[in-house]
């Protein structure tokens, strides 16, 4: 017997029954992204590496240890891309979309990181991205936290998710910072654990980002880097608080919240989560105003954010977001007889060009009306349309109504349009 083949672990299949609700979480996103301007962009899913190593950061997880690297037939060494802003970035210099312009920007599709698979986290995950370049000011960094608030309302999950914010301060507070921070883990470098030590002299803002339980009390009495940063980047982030506040959000100062790329500058923040297990965040981003310099084009601010389909999808489903959606068809065509079938295909062909909403299946592959009517009830459609070979002689169908206790109708061809678009399908 051959051996069956199986997905990669990580990397998961989306059956039929998952997809509709994909379907409407995506077509949620789309309309919030055109309410608030912002423009799609698709970039490729394989880059060069360097892309990943000079943006992220060659001392990060993603770097060392998830990134999907290979060398290609031209020496290339390639990357399945594990996020979008690098990709964003290089998009915008390469076509000359971001200097001496303001560019809104958005995304949406598969990244890939070889991590340990767990609750809404696989090796090939969905990311929502969304970029804004050429704003300076925190407004644009509200707007878009504003815009994530408002999907979390829309999704029913607002009560569920608590946003967290902090400022880094610009490159000179943070190298400053940095040392202190050197300065201070070194003289407790018998409490570091592997990656801390990995770390210290080339990362160390990511040992503040450790969740190791032996290094909390460590980490809490280290410095804050609240009271090193400089005072422009202060001002930045109170204009912040104080914004959001106005809107009506509340949030928590997390002197701890670092992120985990090494691109961002001043603000960043991350929506987080206890229903998803320890790894609660499921939106985060802020500010990174150096990396369209660092990846080789001219100096542009820029501020943007990622979530994580997956998780939101089951942050949504657990809120009953879902619950009453479908896309069952509204419609099962029944046909019984070789001039029925062949009538039935005519028929629903110009019912899709008069009703192109109305999602109809016609009955392929034959069968008594016994198991056509069984299929019909399976694929839980609202009418079952009856045509067999009477029918077909008098130029009528059959309105059989699946879900209503309701009397079963019969019309003419000419008038089935009119009647099918006079019945309220809610789905």
């Amino acid at each position: 017997m051959k051996a069956k083949f199986q997905a990669i672990k990580g990397m998961n299949d989306i059956l039929p029954e998952q997809t509709p609700a994909w379907h409407k979480l995506e077509a949620l996103l789309l309309q919030l992204m055109q309410q608030y301007g912002y423009s799609e962009i698709r970039m490729p899913l394989v880059e060069k590496t360097a892309l990943f190593k000079r943006s992220i950061g060659e001392v990060t997880d993603i770097v060392e240890k998830e990134m999907y690297t290979w060398t290609d037939i031209s020496d290339d060494s390639l990357t399945l891309r594990p996020e979008g802003t690098a990709s964003c970035v290089r998009a915008g210099i390469e076509h000359g979309l971001l200097y001496n312009q303001q560019q809104k920007l958005w995304y949406m599709g598969p990244m890939f990181r070889r991590e340990n698979p767990q609750k809404g986290r696989y090796r090939q995950f969905h990311q929502l991205g969304v970029e804004a370049f050429g704003f300076a000011g925190p407004d644009v960094e509200v707007e878009q936290i504003l815009l994530t608030h408002r999907l979390w309302r829309a999704l029913g999950i607002d009560n569920d998710v608590v946003l967290h914010i902090n400022t880094l301060g610009d490159s000179e507070s943070r190298a400053n910072y940095r040392e202190l921070l050197v300065t201070y883990f070194n003289a407790h470098k018998e409490q570091l654990d592997e990656d801390s030590l990995r770390r210290l002299n080339s990362n160390p803002l990511r040992i503040l980002d450790s969740k190791n339980p032996a290094m909390q009390s460590l980490i809490e009495q280290a410095p804050k880097l609240s009271e090193h940063v400089d005072e422009a980047s202060k001002e930045h982030f109170e204009r912040l608080k104080s914004m959001l506040t106005a809107a009506g959000l509340t949030f928590q100062v997390n002197d701890r919240l670092v992120r985990g790329l090494d691109y961002y500058n001043r603000t960043v923040f991350e929506w987080m989560t206890d229903k998803l297990g320890a790894q609660g965040t499921i939106c985060a981003g802020g500010r990174y105003d150096g990396l369209t310099d660092q990846l080789g084009g001219q100096a542009t601010t820029a501020s943007g954010f990622a979530m994580g389909i997956e998780r939101i999808l089951s942050l949504a489903i657990e809120a009953g977001y879902f619950a009453d959606y479908s896309e069952a068809p509204h419609v099962y065509f029944i046909a019984m007889g070789e001039s029925a079938e062949v009538q039935a295909m005519v028929l629903a062909e110009k019912l899709r060009d008069e009703l192109p909403h109305l999602r109809m299946v016609v009955n392929c592959g034959g069968g008594n009306f016994k198991k056509q009517f069984k299929k019909a009830d399976r694929s839980a459609a609202k009418i079952a349309l009856i045509l067999g070979e009477d029918e077909v002689q008098q130029q009528v169908i059959g309105i059989k109504f699946l879900r209503d206790d309701r009397v079963q109708e019969s019309c003419s061809w000419n008038e089935l349009a009119a009647q099918l678009g006079s019945f309220e399908f809610t789905d």
